[in-house]
């Protein structure tokens, strides 16, 4: 290993000289001028007067003998451009009645019997099975779409795209109603999309925009798509087609008004075991989620008492880690509600401060230029308060009751956003913190500007123990500036970061990791088209190879309250390497990191080098996924601040079994390992972990869920530092059963089992849980 790094030690020069060519031509390609983009052809809606047509899959109302038919299709992914086979013609229709848009799709296909599709959990219909994509843009903007996808088995993935982040959001659920029927030359699909849960301006609002997708992958893994969407477009949505025929529909349902009551009910017994003795408790609560919408641009929230545990959560962890988890998508309906409108990236709110809620009111209002939405919840407490520093980020257990609140309010115009919001974190007698943001956007053909400013007061203390009650303490003022920039077209994709935050800057509504740093990122990926790699016996198409350099920096701000030096390196990266997609939905990655860290501010720079590399697949119909990524050389001990060989390795896996009678299983082991080696021939530091779920579906309506999950973390003697040895391990089991009659109505059923040990503790309890829409 070390004669690799010093190898490429040698090669800086050829490093620097990359660097140099690449962002010559990056300007160079600036200046080049892009051919015109295809337009895309209308969807032309037919309003009809007669009742909705049965969504059974069949298309043999007779609304549909009328409805145009929408045919013009195009390849996106692997090969963008390239024309649809006839043997996978797709037609479109689309029908309006009085509450609702209903959609037809009729899917030829040459090779039925090699579909892909089984039962699965909601959200979870991906590019490895057949299925169809709606995408609506009520609002005509461009900025955000709400998408719906429906298998061939049923299953429906749905959610909010934003396109400035382009980022998926699969936390909303909407009252979907979908029906396949499967045949002989392929597939037919109705899907009803109810009106009510489409947002939309009252008056003068632009154009209703939309895109159609198909996903056949035993053909390559192809996507079509209604429209002549590219893979240099800066997002999903970069190219919709309008609807025509919405004039009359927005006019007719405007002023109809829509209410939802959403009741619960929470019964969940406990008992803990600890060095304290054996506890037992029981608990029955009610709560309810409230949501109307007077007209079209005004909606209203509220809930109150509301019960958000595990059985919420799509992605389940661990007891240990639900408090708050940013890698779980956000499942609670007040806050998705409106999540287009709010746009704001973490660290300026982010929804799980809010643990525990006993009330929350919230209001949102569009209009064809502007749209604004206000909200506020009474948090109880059991939360985590986060707080950042330049090498560490804090948390603090929220011991009392808090209230956040939030205003936020935009502008829009042609390529252009303009935003700002106000928030409030208050502890009551023990002080608050204010922020004040403005943000920013702008677009052009292939280009895109993103920025935020953000300034904060705070007179809530905290410091001490992590359990320490927050105290009122001397005001403290701060500000966090960030700001991005996206290039991209054919030939190059290029993105840079620039964020800075003062040290006195704390935003307890949002997640900012650190503060009292600057730090910039430059991402630069030249384009090498498309290659042939001829082997012995076959040869691989690839359908997309990439050379990628990575710049990273951070650096600290000057902070005399702590002692922090100003203009000192904590971080930097230098990484060269390329990225190739290859067929069967196949991306293999790997980087060069010529790279430093300081573990904290007393500490010397280290020298990281290591390799990083990855590869993504879903090879097989049964094995949908196929993930692992490895990164080995030298790795910083934090806490010994020393340097030492090591590595971190993760492995997930995604298996979909069709059983008898209709059944399915769903399987994702995941396993990862860290560690550092030390001086005595064994690791100083060791961090293993390992998940099995397990979902069993026994119908669309009804499924187990069975979580397994181990983590074990371990220090011992490096024959350096001197620490202490120590080791810890968490072991986590549950089980849940769950039954859907339909949207907005369920039993849900679970137990868990979750131990610990230094210190030995262990907890089991049981919860059954019941929601109705009224």
């Amino acid at each position: 290993m070390n004669s690799f790094f010093n190898t490429f030690r040698s090669k800086k020069k050829l490093i620097n000289a990359f660097i140099f060519s690449s962002f010559a031509a990056f300007a160079e390609a600036g200046a080049q001028s892009k051919g015109e983009k295809q337009e895309p052809a209308h969807l032309n809606a037919l309003l009809i007067k007669t009742a909705s047509p049965v969504i059974d899959g069949l298309l043999l109302d007779e609304a549909w003998k009328s409805a145009p038919l929408f045919e013009t299709f195009h390849e996106f992914m692997p090969e963008s451009g390239r024309p649809v086979r006839p043997e996978l013609r797709t037609t479109v229709q689309l029908l309006i009645t009085d509450d609702a848009l209903v959609f037809g799709i009729r899917a030829w296909d040459d090779a039925p019997e090699k579909q892909q599709s089984s039962l699965a959990r909601r959200d979870k219909v991906s590019t490895d099975q057949d299925f169809i994509g709606i995408w609506l843009d009520p609002t005509g903007h461009g900025r955000a779409a709400q998408f719906v996808r429906v298998n061939i088995a049923g299953v429906v993935s749905d959610g909010i795209y934003r396109a400035d982040e382009d980022e998926t959001d699969l936390g909303p659920d909407f009252p979907i109603d979908a029906a396949v029927h499967r045949l002989p030359d392929g597939y037919s699909m109705e899907i009803r999309w109810p009106l009510s849960n489409l947002r939309f301006p009252y008056a003068d609002g632009k154009t209703w925009r939309a895109m159609i997708e198909r996903s056949v992958p035993h053909a390559g893994a192809l996507l079509l798509t209604s429209t002549p969407l590219t893979i240099d477009a800066l997002s999903h949505i970069a190219v919709l087609q309008e609807i025509t025929g919405m004039e009359n529909t927005v006019l007719a349902v405007r002023d109809r008004s829509f209410l939802e009551i959403k009741p619960e009910l929470t019964m969940r017994s406990k008992r803990e075991a600890n060095n304290e003795g054996l506890h037992r408790s029981s608990q029955t609560s009610l709560g309810l989620e409230i949501n109307a919408r007077p007209r079209a641009d005004w909606v209203f929230n509220g809930t109150l008492n509301p019960d958000y545990s595990q059985v919420e959560i799509d992605a389940p962890t661990s007891n240990g880690a639900s408090r708050i988890a940013l890698s779980l998508p956000e499942k609670r309906g007040f806050f998705l509600e409106s999540s287009d409108v709010l746009g704001l990236p973490l660290a300026a709110f982010y929804s799980r401060t809010v643990a525990d809620p006993e009330w929350g009111l919230r209001a949102t209002w569009r209009a064809a230029q502007a749209d604004a939405t206000a909200m506020s919840l009474r948090d109880q407490e059991g939360g985590i308060i986060q707080r950042g520093g330049a090498y560490e980020t804090s948390e603090f257990d929220q011991t009392s009751r808090t209230l956040a609140s939030l205003v936020r309010a935009r502008w829009h115009g042609d390529g252009t956003l303009l935003g700002a919001f106000v928030s409030q974190r208050d502890y009551g007698l023990a002080g608050s913190n204010h922020v004040a943001g403005f943000d920013g956007q702008w677009r052009s053909d292939g280009q895109q500007a993103a920025w935020l400013l953000m300034h904060s007061k705070t007179n809530a203390s905290l410091a001490g123990q992590a359990s320490a009650a927050p105290a009122r303490g001397p005001t403290r003022s701060g500000t966090y500036l960030s700001a991005k920039f996206n290039h991209i077209n054919d030939a190059w994709w290029n993105d840079f970061l620039l964020e800075a935050s003062s040290p006195g800057f704390i935003n307890d509504n949002g997640f900012v990791p650190q503060t009292g740093v600057v730090m910039s990122k430059i991402n630069i990926n030249r384009r090498l088209g498309q290659h042939r790699l001829e082997l012995k016996s076959a040869s691989l198409d690839l359908y997309e190879v990439e050379a990628h350099l990575g710049l990273h920096e951070i650096r600290a701000l000057s902070d005399p309250t702590l002692g922090q030096h100003g203009n000192q390196i904590i971080e930097r990266k230098v990484q060269p390497g390329i990225s190739l997609r290859a067929s069967r939905q196949t991306d293999f990655w790997a980087n060069l990191g010529f790279d430093q860290q300081r573990a904290h501010r007393e500490g010397q720079l280290h020298n990281t080098p290591a390799l990083h590399f990855g590869i993504a697949s879903s090879p097989l119909p049964w094995l949908s996924k196929l993930n692992a990524e490895v990164t080995l050389g030298r790795q910083l001990d934090v806490d010994a601040d020393r340097v030492g060989r090591g590595g971190n390795a993760t492995a997930d896996l995604g298996l979909r079994f069709s059983l008898p009678r209709g059944w399915a299983v769903e399987l994702e082991p995941r396993w990862n390992r860290a560690w550092v080696q030390g001086t005595l021939g064994r690791p100083a530091f060791v961090d293993n972990s390992w998940r099995w779920l397990g979902m069993l579906h026994f119908t669309p309506t009804d499924s187990l869920r069975l979580l397994a999950q181990n983590t074990a973390a371990a220090r011992s003697d490096d024959g350096v530092s001197g620490l202490e040895p120590w080791a810890e391990r968490q072991v986590h089991r549950s089980l849940l059963y769950r039954h859907l009659w339909r949207h907005g109505r369920s039993l849900s059923v679970g137990y868990s089992h979750d131990r610990t040990r230094e210190p030995t503790a262990t907890n089991k309890s049981l919860t059954l849980k019941f929601q109705w829409e009224v």
